[in-house]
């Protein structure tokens, strides 16, 4: 099927998965102005509900302050496009992304950068260091992933499953972050927090002082606290504020 604008793009789909465009797209901008994008490199994928896993993933050769809602690019778990893109679609970013949709039911949003501070924290052998209250939040459900070189073979899928297990945080060592979330909002505000972490790591190391690591019961607890501090604050309460922020800059995203 031909289409290009978003209003041939919205008689085709869904007003469910035109919404999960528009957010989607929204993700790609914001990831972009908060300075996580790496030219055309890294993706953030959104399953459409159903159960034939479909998902939305970015068009390979935009920049990511480009991307709008109806050139995202939809295909299937083979890598087949089911609307007519003129972009190709990323293998390494299909391999990792197809793989933990596939794994992860509860994980609508899969969300992947390579950060100067992500990658230098992967690349540390104590990975992430409980020395801020942003790092306990991650440590309460991270996971780690060994480099294989870059991710086009399907033979690595299954070790990306096993690894990720049911965490929504991810190192990929010497490689990036990646967070999951039940929606976009939620791995974005994931991504936030795991950037975040990193970057403060990587501050605070560089003080040269020894540093004063979290309490390892308080990190213990801290999953329940996260639960009442996060659960849902991405949709509520950060998203639609980010939305507004979008919006006065450039609401360009949403077509």
């Amino acid at each position: 099927m031909n289409a290009t604008t978003a209003s041939e793009i919205q008689k085709l789909v869904s007003a469910e998965e035109w919404q999960l465009r528009v957010d989607l797209a929204a993700c790609y901008r914001l990831v972009a102005l908060y300075g996580w994008s790496d030219l055309v490199f890294t993706h953030i994928s959104a399953r459409i509900p159903g159960p034939e896993h479909h998902f939305l993933i970015n068009p390979y050769g935009l920049m990511f302050d480009e991307i709008t809602a109806s050139s995202l690019v939809k295909v299937d778990q083979a890598c087949n496009k089911l609307i007519d893109s003129p972009y190709p679609v990323n293998p390494a970013g299909f391999v990792i992304h197809s793989a933990i949709h596939a794994a992860r039911e509860d994980a609508q949003c899969v969300l992947h950068t390579h950060t100067r501070a992500g990658i230098a924290v992967s690349a540390q052998q104590g990975g992430v260091l409980p020395i801020s209250q942003q790092s306990t939040f991650v440590l309460a459900s991270l996971a780690y992933h060994g480099y294989e070189g870059v991710a086009i073979r399907d033979d690595e899928k299954a070790r990306l499953q096993a690894d990720i297990g049911d965490a929504n945080f991810l190192m990929l060592r010497n490689h990036g972050l990646l967070t999951v979330g039940p929606s976009i909002p939620d791995a974005f505000l994931s991504m936030y927090i795991f950037e975040t972490t990193c970057q403060i790591q990587i501050a605070a190391q560089s003080g040269g002082g020894e540093l004063v690591q979290v309490n390892p019961a308080i990190v213990e607890g801290v999953g329940h606290a996260s639960r009442v501090q996060t659960g849902g604050m991405g949709g509520k309460f950060v998203w639609p504020s980010l939305l507004r922020k979008l919006d006065r800059l450039d609401p360009g995203y949403k077509e």
